[in-house]
């Protein structure tokens, strides 16, 4: 719900705070005072359209902000946190701040839990959260699409558990059909796809590559190609650490060195713990020379063993790994990869033939069950629209609209993700009248209470956080008038309710009541706006009464009307 909402330099209101509870908000103050523009701020808040003409005559912008309390896991939480807003959670609950200024030449910001957003992602925000009725505001229900989601949401749990079975059977039913129309409508690409799969496979596996094959084969062929510099840098380190010759120009090799260290230590090692240690170590390297030496002999004998062909072949198979990764993909890895997956796809495209007939008969079977389905769900929109327009027609006797009736069309159409219903919500103003679309043919207060009956008659399964009506209450009076009244007190006990009126029929039945006073000082006329207690209430329900909020009489009305509301009084 919102807990509050804070304008600035709005219209007539220079700066003023509406503070709302749960439950029913009336508004209320003279003509003028600028009780719109508690509407107006909402609609900035819900995204609607900037209008410079809302700017305080003299102010360089206009400002409206409102604090929301919503339960976590929320929609608009969600759409919020998608924005980059910051969210203050708390006992399970979280509190979210919108914001909307607009500049006195007409440009507009929005803000989203501290955060600059666009202001569609407000208007997306407020979509989850409030529901505006008055004479120029948009009709939560006009569209086709949020009228089959009201009359399915009133139809009930069955209806809905049956409604989740068709969309997932007409999924699978859809997606059947479109792989049976992509093998029937593409079948010479698909079958000149299969004949060079097979081409390329034939030839991947006439070469029989291995993995990591190119990369060694490439390793092989640096060696090879340098086999005489490599023979030769072996054969002198092998002579370095162990020769086979002794001279004097050549006194001796690197291992019979190291040896003479290690028995000249050895021989006073018993006098010196730092000269024994030190022969160990000269041990130790004599060992690792002898391997080296061992392992450069081995070397160079493999080097010897290597045939003069064996470049020419390795090279010819380089050549011919290279002609794969040249047209299937970079490295042999990558084409025994693709090969894996092609031969998938291979079988798939080979098994057409098998494929259309089982798709066919899955497409049959799905299609004669969503039939049923359809016509099932059908049905129980049929006796749901029955129930509702019964519903609210009684709910439109009580509101001063006697002869009027809702009618709920139900017609064919074609099958969809919903069923194979087209759903229209009319309004039949009068007997002998022909029933028009809701939102055409009728005026502004009864389009609200239209709206109103819709409501609370849907509120209980439908519900939106906050619903505001302007005007609701236009044209009617009298026990009218009380009717609007409890409904919207019986429509606030499931949602948040803010109403502005000019009638103290419904303005005794709610729980919260604000007034807007006008006031001119120095020839500008302000506006403050105050919550009333229990006595400042029953005087201005004597003024909206009499238009004397001092008189005893209408005060004693004023108090009646609240008792007749169950609201306290002074």
């Amino acid at each position: 719900m919102i807990e509050e909402i804070r304008i600035r330099d709005m219209g007539v209101i220079a700066e003023a705070t509406l503070p709302l509870g749960p439950g029913f908000t009336v508004v209320t103050g003279e003509t003028g005072a600028g009780k719109t523009m508690v509407v107006t701020a909402v609609g900035l808040l819900l995204g609607a359209r900037s209008d410079a003409g809302a700017v305080r005559l003299g102010a360089k912008s206009a400002a409206a902000e409102a604090t929301v309390q919503l339960p976590t896991g929320h929609a608009a939480l969600t759409r919020a946190a998608e924005a980059g807003a910051e969210v203050e959670l708390f006992d399970g609950r979280a509190e979210l701040l919108l914001a909307r200024s607009v500049a006195a030449d007409g440009r507009s910001k929005a803000f989203v839990g501290g955060r600059s957003a666009p202001v569609g992602v407000l208007a997306e925000i407020g979509a989850e959260l409030v529901v505006v009725h008055g004479q120029s505001d948009q009709i939560r229900l006009k569209s086709a699409a949020a009228q089959r989601e009201a009359l399915d949401s009133f139809a009930g749990a069955d209806f809905l558990a049956r409604l989740v079975q068709y969309r997932a059977r007409f999924e699978a039913w859809k997606a059947a059909q479109a792989e049976l129309s992509q093998i029937l409508e593409h079948g010479r690409e698909r079958a000149r796809e299969a004949e060079e799969l097979a081409a390329a496979l034939a030839e991947i596996d006439a070469l029989d590559p291995q993995p990591g094959e190119d990369d060694a084969l490439k390793a092989e062929s640096i060696k090879l190609a340098n086999i005489e510099s490599l023979r030769q840098a072996a054969a002198q380190a092998h002579e370095a650490l162990i020769s086979e010759e002794y001279s004097a120009a050549n006194p001796a090799d690197a291992t019979t060195l190291v040896d003479g260290a290690r028995r000249a230590l050895e021989q006073v090692a018993e006098h010196d713990e730092v000269l024994a240690g030190l022969a160990g170590r000269l041990a130790e390297a004599g060992y690792l020379l002898a391997d080296a030496a061992g392992e450069l002999a081995s070397y160079a004998s493999t080097l010897d063993a290597e045939g003069p062909g064996r470049l020419a072949a390795l090279e010819d198979r380089r050549g011919q790994l290279a002609g794969l990764t040249r047209k299937y993909a970079p490295t042999i890895d990558e084409v025994l990869a693709w090969a894996e997956s092609s031969r998938l796809r291979l079988d798939e495209l080979q098994d057409d033939s098998a494929r259309v007939g089982a798709l066919q008969a899955e497409v049959d079977a799905a299609d004669a069950e969503l039939t049923a389905l359809a016509a099932e769900l059908s049905s129980l929109r049929q006796a749901a629209a029955v129930e509702l327009s019964d519903r609210v027609t009684a709910e439109l006797k009580a509101l001063a609209m006697a002869d009027a009736r809702l009618q709920i069309e139900i017609s064919a159409a074609q099958r969809g993700p919903h069923g194979a219903d087209e759903i229209a919500f009319l309004l039949q103003p009068h007997s002998g009248a022909p029933a028009r679309p809701v939102g055409k043919g009728a005026s502004g207060g009864e389009l609200s209470r239209v709206m109103l009956a819709l409501e609370v008659v849907l509120a209980a399964v439908d519900p939106v956080p906050t619903f505001v009506f302007d005007e609701v209450d236009a044209g009617v009076g009298g026990k009218a008038a009380v009717e609007i009244g409890r409904r919207l007190a019986a429509l606030a006990r499931h949602v948040q309710v803010l109403v502005v009126t000019h009638l103290p029929q419904v303005a005794a039945y709610a729980d919260n009541h604000v007034r807007v006073l006008k006031s001119a000082d120095g020839g500008f006329t302000e506006s403050d706006v105050r919550a009333l207690d229990s006595a400042e209430r029953v005087r201005e329900l004597a003024r909206m009464l009499a238009g004397q909020e001092d008189s005893a009489s209408a005060q004693a009305h004023a108090q009646e009307l609240l008792e007749e509301a169950g609201q306290p009084g002074s």
